[in-house]
């Protein structure tokens, strides 16, 4: 019997952080593989904020998760034993995998990785990261050859490939993150045309003299007020996209209506949420194009790889803290 270890869910931090005693790190058994399966071992462990949200059970547009299960998320493993399966062994392959060292499989909702970029790519910009970037910009954003384009959360995993795609569209590009370095990277590495520190104050001051004009596209990381400041610059006929609202994870509860949203009037504009796996049929095509331009060096990304299947929670609450740079990953062995 194959005994792997897992982490479970034992609390639902709601209106609160993440602490150390929200998920157990238990051992358990979970058989061999029956014909059709495969034992997969996991090598790389993939994080997003939705995740916090995920534990809490605010989201209705994934099931529930309870007391007991195994921690939701993604990630790259491999094949190290089949019972004539689907993939051979030594395969790797992407999918919902959650926390957990070894999984048994049948493969039918996974994939194989990208052979042309390293594997975590697929857990970065050619996963779900990269593809919400490319759906929320060009299918709700939908930028033109000379849009201003300012985005929050510009220095994380979605954020900095959003600026960069936007940038490849012709638009002229402002980011907003925490801190000079970040600020720095967006402009000297990611090509943003501009970078504001939020943390340096008075950001709706900076708005006022880094788009003077108003922004045309808006792409939403973060929400809460640094939302509300966004909206009192936007251009008439803005497009804005909420993709992530960050700013409130720690407290666990759903933010009040930004005080600026009648300037969406004001300004004929459009605000519009939208949820990535709308558009899963799209994933290969998109994918492709993306890893071209990878190869084509005209779009870069950055991982922030962390160690040992032990320091999974601490990995995850890396992103709140603000600690990581770029997609968020955990090789686990």
């Amino acid at each position: 019997m194959t005994k792997t270890r897992q982490w479970h869910l034992a609390a639902h931090p709601r209106a609160r952080p993440i602490d150390d005693g929200d998920l157990l790190l238990e051992t358990v058994e979970i058989g061999e593989p029956a014909p059709g399966q495969m034992l997969l071992k996991t090598r790389w462990l993939g994080f997003d904020p939705a995740q916090k949200g995920w534990m809490e059970n605010i989201a209705d547009y994934v099931a529930p998760m309870v007391i007991g299960d195994v921690m939701r998320g993604s990630g790259v493993t491999e094949v190290v034993a089949s019972n004539d399966g689907k993939y051979p062994v030594g395969q790797l392959l992407i999918g919902s995998t959650g926390w957990s060292e070894y999984i048994i499989d049948d493969g039918a909702e996974l994939e194989p990785v990208e052979p042309s970029l390293s594997p975590t790519a697929m857990l970065s910009i050619l996963g779900t990261t990269g593809m919400t970037a490319w759906c929320g910009l060009f299918k709700i954003g939908q930028p033109i050859v000379g849009d201003t384009v300012l985005v929050s959360g510009a220095a994380g995993a979605t954020g900095s490939i959003v600026g960069q795609l936007a940038r490849l569209a012709g638009c002229r590009v402002i980011g907003i993150a925490g801190g000079k370095e970040k600020c720095d990277w967006l402009v000297e590495e990611a090509g943003y045309n501009a970078a504001i520190d939020y943390k340096a104050g008075d950001l709706r001051t900076r708005l006022k003299e880094f788009v003077p004009k108003g922004a045309d596209v808006i792409f939403d990381n973060v929400g809460g007020k640094i939302l509300n400041d966004m909206l009192g610059q936007i251009a008439t006929g803005a497009r804005v996209v909420i993709c992530g609202g960050i700013s409130r994870y720690e407290t666990g509860t759903l933010p009040a209506g930004p005080q600026n949203y009648f300037n969406l009037v004001f300004r004929r504009a459009s605000m519009t949420g939208f949820i990535v796996l709308d558009w899963a049929a799209e994933f290969p095509s998109i994918r492709k194009r993306m890893a071209d331009l990878v190869h084509a060096g005209r779009l870069v990304y950055r991982e922030d790889v962390q160690h040992g299947f032990e320091n999974a929670p601490a990995t995850l609450q890396r992103l709140f803290s603000g600690s990581n740079r770029g997609k968020q990953i955990l090789a686990v062995a």
